[in-house]
């Protein structure tokens, strides 16, 4: 991003339905001090709104980065993931599958779905404040993103 957009926040969409982990990923987001809006929803379907403007979402900002958990209600994050890559217009939104499944089939499967990664949460709090900082650090310090 260039300097100009870095005065604009960072815009994050967390698809996720664990009210728990989004608590922990606001306060972790809080602590990096980094300016960003943090946006949630907590199933497939929404997400596709979301993402494609529809309904309520009429106005929703396009995502800087997509926080993505598989294990959703309404429609499965591995159909999220296919969905979204699938779209010219999504398609290049980062999307980082961060859920607690450790399989190796769930791994490769995001993989071949075209996540940009994936990471197995953490159930200690500390150590997922710090898995989440350091994907903040990552994608919003170290790599150049598209603009918007």
């Amino acid at each position: 991003m260039s300097n100009g957009d870095q005065l604009k926040p960072i815009e994050i969409l967390m698809i996720e339905d664990s009210p728990t982990d989004v608590l922990i990923t606001q306060e972790a987001l809080e602590q990096a001090k980094v300016r960003n809006r943090l946006h949630i929803v907590e199933d497939g379907v929404e997400a596709m709104a979301f993402l494609r403007h529809e309904g309520r979402y009429a106005q929703a900002p396009r995502p800087d980065l997509i926080l993505l958990d598989l294990n959703l209600p309404r429609k499965d994050g591995r159909e999220v993931l296919a969905d979204i890559k699938a779209d010219d217009h999504l398609g290049t939104i980062p999307v980082v599958v961060l859920t607690v499944s450790r399989s190796e089939e769930d791994v490769l499967r995001a993989y071949g779905l075209h996540a940009n990664c994936y990471i197995t949460k953490p159930v200690d709090f500390t150590r997922l404040i710090e898995v989440v900082q350091a994907i903040e650090h990552f994608w919003f310090s170290v790599v150049t993103l598209p603009r918007r």
